[in-house]
């Protein structure tokens, strides 16, 4: 079985090959934001090292989808000043709703109120942009109407859909992580980022090998991540690897101007995940190998193997 999917991951890296002669961008985002507080650091900690560390990787501007909600909780307390610290980084705020609710379990008419509710708090501040992103990539699922509907509805606020290019689950790792330290168990940190630098990089590949069978080219790609205490430890990490595989860290502003995934909006049987997979979805392409990390499965096992497996075995 371990051979089988190291040859299936030896041929997606096969297939993305050729494209690295071409230009390669992408603009980093934080969906959540203002998020709980993570197995290592406080809210305010995690701010101030994920700003620190956006600095120190050179990325001039990043965007921060946040959901109001957030505000109102006990880890939510200070978001407003970890927000506006964000933007005084040179980083920019969106909507990512009030709630955060799935668009296929709630009304239209409810789902638009309560993204006026976020745009409320919202519009006027620094570093606003008009751009609303779906809690959970979900834009309606199987009901053509409802998705229908709030793509007017969003049209008619002079919002734009803070579409996703490329996702590599951030959330499940940092989701393990909280686990691990509810329950008491250690982690290996130096595993812990070879993991999740894996699991990002891997996704990332995938989605460009993925537009470019779609589009035959290298869009501007925007990175679906989330305000984790991982992103605060290894996101200039992360850059770093980026950089060496020929990418290009840009901002959200340059990403979000490309005509024609701006023009998107994809009539497929169930609308979710990123606009890459949708398209391509839409025009019959045939996705290519997916990378054992993007499977939420494969990151648990090696989370288990690799990240907790030394504590406590007598190794």
């Amino acid at each position: 079985m371990r051979s089988l999917l190291l040859a299936l991951w030896a041929a997606m890296l096969a297939l993305a090959a050729p494209l690295a002669a071409q230009e390669r961008r992408i603009a980093l985002t934080f969906d959540d934001v203002p998020r709980g507080a993570g197995a290592f650091f406080t809210p305010d900690e995690r701010a101030q090292r994920l700003i620190a560390a956006l600095r120190e990787a050179g990325v001039r501007q990043a965007a921060f989808f946040v959901t109001t909600e957030n505000l109102g909780t006990p880890d939510g307390a200070g978001g407003e000043a970890r927000i506006a610290a964000y933007v005084a980084a040179g980083h920019v705020i969106a909507n990512h709703s009030h709630s955060h609710w799935h668009l296929n379990e709630t009304e239209a008419a409810a789902y638009l109120a309560d993204i006026d509710r976020a745009a409320a708090w919202l519009k006027g501040r620094h570093g606003y942009r008009p751009w609303f992103r779906f809690p959970f990539l979900d834009e309606g699922g199987r009901d053509a109407a409802k998705r229908d509907a709030l793509r007017s509805g969003l049209a008619a606020r002079g919002l734009r859909n803070g579409y996703v290019t490329a996702d590599g689950s951030d959330w499940h790792l940092e989701a393990l992580t909280l686990a691990a330290k509810r329950d008491g168990k250690a982690m290996d940190m130096a595993s812990l980022r070879k993991l999740y630098l894996q699991s990002q990089l891997g996704g990332i590949a995938y989605h460009e090998a993925l537009a470019q069978r779609t589009l035959g080219r290298s869009p501007p790609h925007v990175m679906l991540l989330h305000e984790t205490d991982l992103a605060a430890l290894f996101i200039a990490d992360l850059v770093a690897e980026l950089r060496k595989d020929g990418w290009t860290i840009i901002t959200a502003d340059e990403a979000y101007a490309d005509a024609e995934l701006a023009a998107a909006m994809p009539n497929v049987p169930h609308t979710s995940g990123t606009l890459t997979g949708m398209m391509a979805w839409e025009r019959g392409v045939q996705p290519p190998l997916a990378p054992l990390w993007m499977s939420t499965e494969m990151m648990s096992w090696l989370f288990e193997q690799k990240v907790l497996a030394k504590q406590g075995d007598g190794k």
